[in-house]
């Protein structure tokens, strides 16, 4: 499996269907850990089967960068980074692989 940490998924399925979040951990070769710094704080991210996301094209180096290093990024990064790629319209151009 390619290095996914710092990814940025959309949920297929759940409760959260729909919503996006960034990869902050890897679980084995299933399961992934979510957290987009609002609902799913970075201190407690969602646990999600690795089918049940859908990857886009953009990877947030800085806060991949930030996990590597052994820290935690503040929820507000997480929010910030999240917030200015729905308003940038990115995802419009259909870069969801």
């Amino acid at each position: 499996m390619e290095n996914i940490l710092g990814r940025v998924v959309y949920s297929k399925t759940g409760r959260d269907k729909g919503r996006m979040f960034i990869i902050v951990g890897v679980m084995g070769d299933r399961f992934v850990t979510l957290a987009d710094g609002d609902l799913r704080k970075i201190e407690k991210p969602k646990l999600k089967n690795i089918k049940h996301v859908q990857f886009t094209g953009i990877r947030a180096d800085e806060i991949a960068a930030i996990i590597n290093r052994g820290e935690m990024p503040a929820n507000h990064i997480l929010r910030k980074y999240l917030n200015n790629i729905s308003k940038s319209g990115v995802l419009n151009g259909k870069e969801v692989w």
